[in-house]
């Protein structure tokens, strides 16, 4: 399946200010006012709670859910109107909606027979992309002796045959267990690259998106509450919504005077050029570095999760909330141990007070 490399960079998809509600006037829209673009080969990823509209984003794009204000343009062109079978897009969801009585090869060249293609362009293409997600040889096999990882892989060729210009995922690898889809989502990424494939994707799985993605975008409340590279929005959550929903919870009320925060915590240092006054602050994890029970702010060690690469550690201040530290296997002290902590300019974030 060959596909010609585009070296410019244009945009693809656009949303203007896309609004759904499904409610009464006066209920919060699904989607409200939401802003986005998406560029030629670009892979973006949705993140957000159930309830936060990444879902009828997607819906919106596709053209199974009508706005009720905004603009939806694909390459320029106003899709208001336009039915789905008609944007050139690709869909692939959770349950794989795989046709039980066609085998593999029928399934993956559905889309091309719609279109007409010979039968010759599509068993060259059915063979190129079977080989392409991982399963030669497998065209005459029933969907029902497949794992759920194949199944993926066929709904994943089945969406890219008649290579569509958008690629859209919703929680396409939300059924299998953690660990193919970590497997999985390493080789979507390559996957799409070698194609050139510009895809839009939600999810709820953090890990997921940030293994995938060039770019996350984190909803809340129907709305766009940050959106930047993986490593901007995990190093850098901009509100305390989207800093709680990765999973910090180091959040504290503080008072920047200087070079310094006041806290309940005590005084912890803030990145250089940090402005005075009062802020929501977040300290992330590996900021909170161990010292020796004499030194820093003394902390009971109250519990101790193992999560396979380091231990998180649950640790009470005598005075203050309890914080979460992580720290290497063979450093962790064990539950109940007398503590002393500092705190790593670095890892301080100070947060939007104004969202979330």
């Amino acid at each position: 399946m060959s596909v010609a490399a585009d070296t410019t960079t244009r945009q693809l998809l656009r949303l203007g200010g896309v609004t759904v509600r499904f409610g009464k006037p006066g209920v919060r829209p699904a989607l409200d006012a939401v802003d986005l673009e998406v560029a030629a080969q670009e892979i973006v990823c949705v993140l957000g709670p159930s309830g936060s509209g990444k879902s009828t984003l997607l819906r919106v794009v596709a053209g199974l859910q009508p706005a009720d204000e905004g603009r939806v343009l694909l390459e320029g062109r106003d899709q208001a109107g336009v039915p789905t079978h008609r944007r050139g897009v690709g869909l692939m969801f959770q349950d794989h909606q795989l046709f039980p009585q066609r085998d593999v090869a029928g399934n993956v060249a559905f889309g091309l027979r719609m279109r007409g293609a010979s039968r010759a362009d599509q068993e060259r293409t059915v063979t190129e992309l079977l080989d392409l997600v991982g399963l030669p040889g497998a065209q005459r096999r029933a969907i029902a002796s497949l794992s759920g990882g194949e199944q993926q892989r066929v709904a994943l060729a089945r969406a890219l045959a008649p290579q569509p210009r958008l690629l859209m995922l919703d929680e396409p690898l939300g059924q299998l267990d953690r660990g193919l889809r970590e497997r999985l989502v390493a080789e979507l990424r390559r996957l799409f690259r070698e194609l050139g494939t510009t895809v839009l994707a939600v999810t709820h799985d953090q890990g997921e998106a940030f293994a995938l993605a060039d770019r996350v975008v984190v909803m809340q409340d129907g709305r766009i509450a940050q959106t930047g590279t993986p490593l901007e929005v995990w190093q850098r959550p901009a509100t305390e919504f989207v800093a709680r929903f990765l999973g910090f919870d180091n959040v504290v009320e503080a008072t920047v005077q200087g070079d310094v925060a006041v806290t309940p915590w005590g005084k912890v240092p803030v990145p250089d050029g940090t402005t005075d006054g009062p802020c929501r602050l977040l300290v992330r994890p590996a900021g909170v570095r161990l010292t020796s029970a004499r030194e820093g702010l003394p902390c009971t060690v109250a519990a101790r999760t193992f999560r396979g690469t380091h231990v998180a550690l649950l640790l009470q201040p005598a005075a203050g909330p309890q914080l979460e530290a992580a720290c290497a296997l063979q450093n962790a002290p064990e539950t109940g141990e007398e503590v002393g902590i500092a705190f790593a300019a670095q890892d301080v974030v100070i947060l939007d007070a104004t969202a979330g």
